[in-house]
């Protein structure tokens, strides 16, 4: 413990430590040999679980091809070519050009840059409750003030309206370049969108010619129960922003948009965004085996029922609300302390479980979406014991 305190930079003064050995299927084992079974899949990252052999065969044959050749953009190389081909065949057609990156916080800078190269205009609106990552751009656009106050200033032009107000929809106006949100809202909590008002905010977006770009880092690649959760919606973003589980546990971002507005950061200045390591070969041979994975493995009723067993089989008297979207959860409690005591206790029994920065009240579990019926179950075992005590 002492050497990962004092060699390895901290994000917190208390850490959730595992010292860890390995990891396969939906355990992580510890060098005691202790397992646990990862119920928040390293924060959305691993929605296949560990270890997925095809997963791991796909970077095995990249590596023996080659590693990094050339910054993005000026070679053109297999396995980014296969990657966006089978991410816009899961795609509406209008959702056609892939632009591959680092991370997920990654994707989100250069879609707001795409926004407002394209349209000409600099006004943002983002959403009360919203997290987009901790890069100045996407930390601008975020909402939780505790975690903004310190790195200010950030960028101009930031307005912020409530999700499921259709009333400050006019706040959205011709000097709008975008609106960004995510489809189902992470860190807030799980705070889900009604559906006319996703419709009405498609519509708005239209009306006054800004575009709607939707994040779907955390509640995209199956999360939901559908591939991607604006679906559930029946609207299509102009600009869509990928990442976590799309590496199928390598580190990627990704924003798709259509050829037209993608092209306007190839001129006027060229080199709109550049990334050296954005599509990496091997990650990029990891996300097109992750996308396959999520194509050909996962069945989205399935996927349902175990939501629905585990929502229903979670309720007691001290969760206050359960809010849900496929295996998307948050479980709410009476205050921060029960959920520390919570977290902790189905910690020291094997299961993990997790905070949310912007929702402290609340406890995270987002499986992995191929989770098998037995470890549903034993979740549900650990979870109530603990909530019994």
């Amino acid at each position: 413990m002492e050497d990962f305190l004092k060699l390895l930079a901290q994000t917190t003064p208390h850490p959730y430590y595992i010292d860890v050995d390995y990891a396969q299927g939906a355990y992580i084992f510890d060098k005691s040999g202790k397992s646990y079974l990862d119920f928040i899949s390293g924060i959305g990252v691993s929605h296949f679980g560990h270890g997925h052999p095809q997963i791991k065969n796909a970077i095995k044959e990249q590596l023996d091809k080659h590693m990094h050749v050339m910054v993005y953009g000026e070679f053109r190389q297999d396995t980014q070519i296969a990657l966006a081909e089978n991410l816009s065949s899961l795609l509406p057609d209008s959702l056609n050009n892939v632009y591959l990156l680092n991370s997920g916080t990654e994707a989100n800078e250069a879609a707001l840059k795409l926004a407002k190269r394209y349209t000409g205009r600099s006004e943002m609106i983002a959403f009360k409750g919203a997290y987009h990552g901790s890069t100045h751009g996407s930390l601008s656009v975020s909402s939780n003030e505790y975690k903004k106050f310190a790195f200010r200033p950030l960028l101009p032009g930031v307005r912020f309206i409530e999700l499921n107000k259709e009333s400050q929809l006019d706040k959205i106006t011709d000097k709008t370049a975008c609106v960004i949100l995510e489809t189902i809202q992470g860190d807030a909590g799980i705070r889900i969108p009604e559906l006319s008002y996703l419709q009405s905010l498609r519509e708005k977006c239209n009306e006054v010619g800004a575009l709607l770009i939707l994040d779907e880092i955390q509640c995209g690649m199956g999360r939901t129960g559908k591939n991607f959760a604006f679906e559930h919606y029946d609207i299509v973003p102009d600009i869509l922003t990928l990442g976590k589980a799309l590496g199928g546990g390598m580190p990627i971002g990704c924003m798709v948009s259509s050829n037209e507005i993608m092209s306007s950061l190839s001129h006027n200045p060229k080199l709109g965004h550049i990334t050296t390591f954005g599509g990496h070969p091997v990650i990029a041979a990891a996300a097109n085996a992750s996308l396959n994975a999520l194509k050909n493995e996962i069945n989205f009723t399935e996927l349902e029922s175990k939501g629905k067993f585990l929502e229903e089989n979670l309720a007691h008297p001290k969760i206050k609300e359960i809010r849900r979207k496929g295996l998307f959860f948050a479980l709410e409690m009476e205050d921060q302390d029960e959920v520390i005591e919570l977290v902790e206790a189905c910690k020291k029994d094997g299961l993990l479980t997790f905070f949310f920065l912007s929702c402290p009240e609340s406890f995270r579990i987002a499986p992995p979406i191929n989770i098998s019926w037995d470890d549903c179950k034993r979740a549900v075992d650990i979870i109530q014991k603990n909530l019994n005590k």
